[in-house]
């Protein structure tokens, strides 16, 4: 049973979607901030969401910023349901991260014809990356070079390579934000979350640049990052 996080502040419409997606069979978690909706990303009681239908107005934030928070480690689908349609809010919609755009208000039936055709993409997807993880990630401590399972070698900064080093050391957990942030800092510099996301980020971007594999490196919100595939050591040059 896939599960979808639907974010609206208004009462009415929110119970209502929740209701028309159970009924079709969703186990579904409604929140009307982006507090709740971090809540429900952090709550290991309930299997992990596939989908969140996004409102964009909320009373603690926008969705804008809340989308591009959301896609710095979670690889699920967003489908924005709001009442700004003007071009310039769809192409902000999109650049943020959402994969569908939905203005106010759209019939429930257009609704879950979305939220089946993405939960279809995001699975399919899921099925490729998980059948791509039975090869393994290398990670060399000679020249700092990270091994795709294609063969294709990425050469890391110090940075990049102590931050791989440390999930690695977390085999089947994640590394807590603060141990990663304390780890990675150097003397004389002022390090915090922010500039561990920004790391992350740039990782991401250069292993997407040379090989069609994407980075197995999850958020895990409310702890940190966790390396999901098998990462091996070496200290031989050339891996």
């Amino acid at each position: 049973m896939s599960h979808i996080i639907v974010v609206e502040d208004e009462q009415a419409l929110r119970i209502d979607l929740i209701d028309y997606l159970m009924a079709h069979g969703y186990e579904v978690t409604g929140a009307a901030s982006a507090a709740e909706l971090r809540a429900a990303l952090a709550d290991r009681s309930k299997s992990a969401p596939e989908l969140i239908i996004l409102d964009i107005g909320l009373p603690d934030g926008n969705g804008f910023d809340l989308a591009e928070e959301i896609r710095q480690g979670w690889s699920g689908g967003i489908i924005m349901l709001t009442a700004f349609g003007a071009t310039e809010d769809r192409i902000r919609g999109f650049h943020s991260g959402a994969d569908i755009y939905l203005v106010k208000h759209a019939p429930l039936r257009e609704i879950l014809a979305a939220t089946q055709s993405l939960l279809r993409r995001v699975q399919n997807s899921s099925q490729a990356h998980t059948a791509s993880r039975s090869d393994h990630w290398s990670l060399n401590a000679a020249d700092w070079m990270l091994r795709a399972p294609d063969g294709t070698e990425i050469a890391l900064t110090a940075t990049e390579y102590g931050f791989l080093q440390a999930l690695s050391e977390c085999p089947g957990a994640p590394c807590l934000r603060a141990d990663l942030v304390q780890r990675l800092a150097r003397p004389q510099t002022d390090w915090n979350d922010r500039h561990l996301d920004a790391v992350v980020s740039r990782l991401r971007r250069k292993v997407a640049s040379q090989t069609t594999i994407p980075l197995p490196v999850r958020m895990v919100y409310g702890k940190g990052y966790a390396f999901t595939a098998e990462l091996q050591q070496s200290n031989a040059p050339g891996l």
